[in-house]
């Protein structure tokens, strides 16, 4: 079944995913307002199509942290990813070499650092969680950097996770605890079922097995500014913030010498009443500067709305959700014709409103009528 778009892919993925796995990843904290508003505000966003421009060849290479990738957007840290798929890191590692984009691995995946750095060393990014014991932490981040990682993402929106009504009503939990309703959600999606039965089941793979384990209610609070001024002194190569939605938290950390800060409201599934990272980002790109590197994420779902970010502020976008449901859809395939579809729309967006070079994405690009946002 061929994925022309974010939308295709949720809804095979829909289709093929038992309930309670569906709703963990569409889904989002509170009503879900929060959620929803990241993906409405992007369709408020008008660009300006303009006409007899020389647009061919059309460069959507970038680089971002003195590292050059074939595209201005990439995959976003997520945990679990393998509950999908039980290839999905694998197959989302693999995508990224093929078309040389970042990949964020998250503190709560399936899938070894080790492992992972080996299926594609120059594309991953490792995203942080501050957990208890700080130990722990302090042991992941030596390994990481032991591998050869040379980003390192620290996600700071996440103090306490949120409850989160899906989960709750469907019975979502880490440990997989399995009743008379998840036997007969996972029976009725038995091709599902059968890879997981045969793979094992997923988990957070990056915790001692005799030692800390993984809690996802485990409050994340200990990452605090002391925490980020010592990490910065640790960590020798790029760092970024990611979950940042004031101007004046980015201020403060780029002050800090962070190489990077990630806008982001985590999807939606933190805060309901968030803004939408793509209607904040303006303001932080406002506040820190020009030159000053920004990534987002949280509401992508198409090429438009890679180009909007990028004209709004943004070096480098990211996409969650969609390459989850992508990789539930149809696996490698399935992400690679999602990744393909994006370029091409992305091109073609350019092309409309003359650009062709992504880096020169920029506020003039708004409609004529739209254009109150101060150049960046």
């Amino acid at each position: 079944m061929k994925i022309h778009c974010s939308e295709d892919a949720q809804r095979i993925a829909e289709r093929r995913l038992p309930n309670i796995i569906f709703g963990f990843v569409e889904g989002g904290t509170g009503r879900e307002v929060g959620m929803n508003h990241n993906m409405s505000a992007f369709d408020k966003i008008k660009l300006q199509p303009r006409v007899l421009k020389n647009i061919d060849p059309r460069v959507m290479r970038t680089t971002f942290l003195n590292q050059s990738f074939d595209v201005p957007f990439g995959i976003a840290p997520m945990g679990m990813c393998n509950i999908v798929h039980p290839n999905a890191d694998r197959i989302m590692a693999k995508s990224a070499v093929k078309h040389k984009m970042p990949l964020g691995l998250s503190t709560a995946a399936s899938s070894l650092v080790e492992d992972v750095y080996q299926w594609a060393p120059e594309s991953a990014w490792f995203q942080l969680y501050v957990l208890p014991p700080i130990e722990h932490t302090m042991a992941l981040v030596d390994r990481v950097k032991n591998c050869g990682y040379k980003t390192l993402v620290l996600t700071v929106d996440t103090p306490q996770v949120s409850r989160r009504v899906r989960d709750l009503r469907s019975g979502f939990s880490v440990d997989f605890k399995i009743g008379l309703r998840q036997f007969i959600d996972f029976a009725t999606h038995p091709a599902w079922s059968l890879r997981m039965l045969k793979a094992g089941r997923p988990g957070p793979a990056n915790f001692p097995k005799d030692g800390a384990q993984f809690d996802r209610n485990a409050s994340r609070a200990l990452a605090n500014w002391a925490f980020l001024e010592k990490l910065r002194d640790l960590w020798p190569h790029n760092l970024i913030v990611k979950g940042v939605t004031s101007f004046s938290d980015a201020q403060r950390i780029q002050k800090l010498g962070i190489n990077a800060i990630y806008v982001s409201n985590h999807g939606g599934r933190q805060l309901d009443s968030v803004p939408a990272a793509i209607d904040i980002l303006p303001q932080i790109r406002r506040a820190v500067g020009p030159d000053y590197p920004l990534i987002m994420d949280s509401g992508v779902r198409s090429g438009e709305d890679i180009l909007k970010a990028l004209v709004l502020g943004a070096n480098f976008v990211m996409l969650g959700r969609p390459v989850l449901f992508a990789v539930a859809a149809g696996g490698a395939h399935g992400l690679d014709s999602l990744i393909e579809g994006l370029k091409y729309d992305l091109s073609t967006g350019m092309a409309q409103i003359g650009l062709k070079d992504i880096t020169d994405a920029g506020p003039n690009n708004l409609t004529e009528t739209d254009m109150i946002l101060p150049h960046v």
